[in-house]
């Protein structure tokens, strides 16, 4: 049975929801002075970055060294990654849609309403989230087979992720393609392999902090949140919603899996025996 020392937990849990609120917070004062709220999207990567360092050093002395150490690692690259690539992706211009439509939903203040459906509910899901994070900072036992399916997952999930990223923005770049939509390489087989690239690094991570049936019990709401927004939340949902009106959008979703990559299905043919007008 994993021992985690709780006053250990409790000091973690309190130390990452500061980081993750102190985060967005500062963010929040640069997306209000810049009138750009988009930018706490690239706060997102960066809150989990910052919230996985605070957990390396202060569990220094309680979990195992060699685990703690590769979550921590898991965790930062994967946030900075993210974060990095959104900015770059953003460089230029204007606030994003989904922002611009929910602020004009505000009755007031449009930067407190920002403050508390933005940020600091980003920040609360950080926290929430990065449990798998601080819990196995703190798990005294040696990495077993759980945490090495982990592993597995986490670079199977960032390699799926950078590798989508990167052929969307090669497409792009390609003034040909303006206009048109992505439907090659990992694009042909998922609609979103960003996303699910994320599905399957918070899945791994999940199995890092699996030492035992209590810190699984304790800590499997992180994937199945990160899940459910990836999926039916402000990821995929939001996103197809977006998109729907693009045209060649409706062929391209009939024939490209939603979320699990499988292999495209082929433009249905037309009838032959149909009548003629």
């Amino acid at each position: 049975m994993t021992a985690i020392d709780t006053d250990a937990l409790l000091l973690l849990l309190a130390a990452s929801a500061a980081t993750a609120l102190a985060v967005m917070l500062i963010t929040f004062a640069i997306g209000s002075a810049r009138n750009l709220h988009r930018v706490v999207d690239i706060a997102w990567g960066a809150a989990f970055a910052a919230v996985a360092v605070v957990c390396w050093f202060l569990s220094d002395g309680y979990g195992d060294t060699t685990r703690r150490t590769v979550v921590a690692l898991a965790t930062f690259v994967w946030g900075l990654r993210l974060a990095f690539h959104i900015a770059r992706r953003g460089r230029g211009h204007g606030e994003d849609p989904r922002y611009a439509r929910m602020l004009d939903r505000a009755r007031g203040s449009r930067r407190l309403y920002a403050l508390r459906t933005v940020y600091l509910l980003q920040g609360a899901l950080v926290w929430l989230v990065s449990l798998p994070v601080q819990v196995a900072s703190l798990v005294p036992e040696p990495l077993g087979a759980a945490a090495y399916a982990g592993i597995a997952l986490w670079a199977a999930g960032v390699t799926f992720e950078a590798t989508g990223d990167y052929q969307l923005a090669r497409f792009k770049a390609d003034p040909a393609n303006k206009g048109r939509i992505m439907d090659r390489g990992l694009w042909s087989w998922t609609r979103h392999p960003n996303y699910f690239g994320d599905f399957l690094v918070w899945w791994g991570l999940y199995l890092l902090a699996c030492a035992s049936w209590q810190t699984a019990a304790l800590t499997v709401v992180s994937p199945l949140v990160m899940s459910g927004l990836l999926i039916f939340g402000s990821g995929k949902r939001l996103l197809e919603n977006h998109m729907s009106q693009r045209p060649g959008y409706a062929d391209y979703r009939a024939r490209t899996s939603g979320f699990f990559p499988l292999p495209p299905r082929r433009k249905a043919r037309p009838d032959a025996h149909a009548s003629a007008p």
